[in-house]
């Protein structure tokens, strides 16, 4: 069991290069008794670079790292799913699918100038596995305008193809690790910038991209904004033992329900958050190829 230690090493915000603090979140790993050694449990408080899916939202509610959150006793029947990122450290991903594990979105990017270490590892893996997989961006919408993020999401492994084991990728927009939930922006920037960064998505790989977000975050700093629900699939993040989650006002269903984020399955070391496709596998599979 890994300590849930916030770390004590700092970086300069400006000053570390994604390489330096994701290196160094990468050498942060524990030894189990077997001799055996993990990934290690992500802090509470993260550096830039650091960010993982429902960081913000664990952050926004106070639950400190290795601490359960709720959603461990919701229903994993159905199509089931994990989202991973450099803190799962090395996956057996042949291990995964042989869990019953069907698809998987990873880190790609954060921002304008982070890459996830583990992304070109994890990609290529997960497919040669048969998971279905994708990439999610976090999207940090203080630091640029969502054009520019987008176009870097694209050029560092947020691509698409229709190969039959490919999904769309996912723009990661939730509460602020960092700071103000918001970003700072009004409601109305927010709906520009979101809007923004799905445009050149499309434009530069013909899919509407996915949005992952919480229903507190989106209606509070988009305004309850029903503009993307037309366009972009939704996936909710809602730790709940409840049979359904909560989605957001702008949105009239879910097709991706993250259920729990400390869940387990074989292949992956520690925590690993779970989610379910809404619908049959040959949806999932009409998602991954647009048709």
């Amino acid at each position: 069991m890994f300590s849930s230690r916030r770390r004590t090493a700092r970086f300069p915000r400006r000053a570390a290069t994604a390489l330096g603090v994701l290196g160094a979140a990468l050498a942060l790993t524990a030894t189990t008794a077997g001799g055996a050694t993990a990934a290690p449990e992500p802090p509470v408080k993260i550096e830039p670079g650091q960010a993982y899916m429902g960081v913000g939202a664990r952050i926004h509610q106070g639950i400190p790292a290795g601490q359960p959150s709720m959603g461990t006793l919701a229903p994993t029947d159905g199509v089931q799913g994990i989202d991973v990122s450099h803190w799962q450290g090395a996956i057996n991903w042949t291990s995964v699918r042989n869990a019953g594990i069907q698809f998987a979105w990873m880190k790609a990017t954060e921002g304008t100038g982070y890459k996830d270490p583990r992304f070109n590892t994890n990609y290529p893996a997960a497919y040669h596995a048969g998971v279905i997989r994708g990439a999610y961006h976090f999207a940090l919408p203080n630091a640029s305008n969502g054009a520019t993020q987008a176009a870097y999401f694209v050029n560092n492994g947020g691509g698409w193809s229709r190969d039959n084991l490919t999904l769309p990728g996912v723009l990661d927009i939730e509460h602020n690790p960092y700071g103000a939930m918001c970003y700072g922006l009004s409601t109305t920037q927010m709906r520009s910038w979101i809007n923004d960064f799905y445009t050149t998505y499309k434009s530069r790989t013909g899919r509407d991209v996915v949005i992952y977000t919480t229903a507190s975050w989106w209606n509070t700093c988009t305004g309850n904004w029903t503009g993307m629900y037309g366009k972009s699939p939704l996936w909710v993040a809602h730790w709940t033992s409840a049979a359904s989650p909560t989605i957001p006002s702008g949105f009239p269903t879910w097709t991706v329900w993250q259920y729990t984020s400390t869940g387990s399955v074989s292949g992956v070391s520690g925590n690993v958050d779970r989610n379910k496709f809404n619908g049959s596998r040959d949806r999932l599979l009409a998602l991954a190829n647009n048709t």
